[in-house]
């Protein structure tokens, strides 16, 4: 004889109805918090286990599908954003001199020495009055002499030495000058002096030439009234008016002796 199941008896007192359904709250609750966390955490396809055939959890797959969903719209607008070109920024160009300057390689060999600049001859300028015939004997100064005033200075060197002219001016008189005094020359200074140079044997200038000072204006001799061969000086303040030429010399630097 088969057994039969075991029949509740009516009246056997029913088992509590609100045991299970709070037990499906609180798992349904724990689904959903665990669903978050994921969806939080960025992962998807989060399997969640059902409790029951009578009380099933939330699907998951819709939390699933729709942070899918935003993902592939992120992707898809940071896709577009970076399709827009982007103007890259100028790199700074090194200018030309910087680029090719160089360190200046120091100078290793030896300057040369300079020769040293010979100096330059230098001549001393002429100054305004000379002495007539340098390095000459005084043989008469001016003043009285046997009677008679004698004008000049005699100035004695050997027949044919130069006579210079004692200042620059210009040739009055060239030639004999009569009165004792052989070939003579006259040269006015154009300061109201005249210098006259007397007993030459030749006379190297010419009347109205320009002479410069110590030029050469003829050659000692003794012409006219003469003991032997020697230069007669005078000097004039204005025509034939005769002074003493060795303070008047001495004054322009010029001491003839007397």
């Amino acid at each position: 004889m088969q057994e039969d199941s075991p029949v509740q008896n009516e009246n056997t007192p029913d088992a509590p109805q609100t045991e299970q359904p709070q037990r499906a709250g609180r798992r349904n609750r724990l689904v959903v918090l665990s669903a978050a966390a994921l969806v939080a955490l960025g992962l998807g396809g989060v399997a969640v286990a059902t409790t029951g055939a009578d009380h099933p959890a939330p699907a998951a797959v819709s939390l699933d599908a729709q942070t899918r969903a935003e993902a592939a719209s992120r992707a898809d607008r940071s896709a577009r954003e970076s399709s827009t070109p982007v103007t890259p920024s100028a790199s700074p160009t090194p200018s030309p001199s910087a680029a090719s300057a160089s360190p200046t390689p120091a100078k290793t060999a030896t300057a040369k020495a300079k020769p040293k600049p010979k100096p330059k001859k230098t001549t001393k300028p002429t100054p305004a009055w000379v002495d007539p015939m340098p390095g000459a004997a005084v043989t008469s100064c001016y003043g009285q002499r046997w009677g008679t005033l004698h004008a000049g200075i005699d100035l004695a060197l050997p027949s044919g030495t130069p006579i210079r002219a004692a200042a620059a001016g210009t040739v009055t008189q060239a030639g004999d000058a009569s009165d004792g005094y052989g070939n003579s020359v006259f040269i006015d200074h154009g300061n109201g002096y005249l210098t006259h140079y007397a007993h030459q044997s030749r006379i190297a200038v010419t009347v109205g030439q320009k002479v410069k000072a110590g030029q050469v204006i003829g050659y000692e001799g003794a012409t006219g009234d003469a003991t032997g061969p020697h230069l007669h000086f005078e000097v004039h303040q204005g025509m034939w008016n005769q002074i003493d030429p060795a303070p008047f010399m001495r004054t322009r630097g010029v001491d003839l002796g007397c």
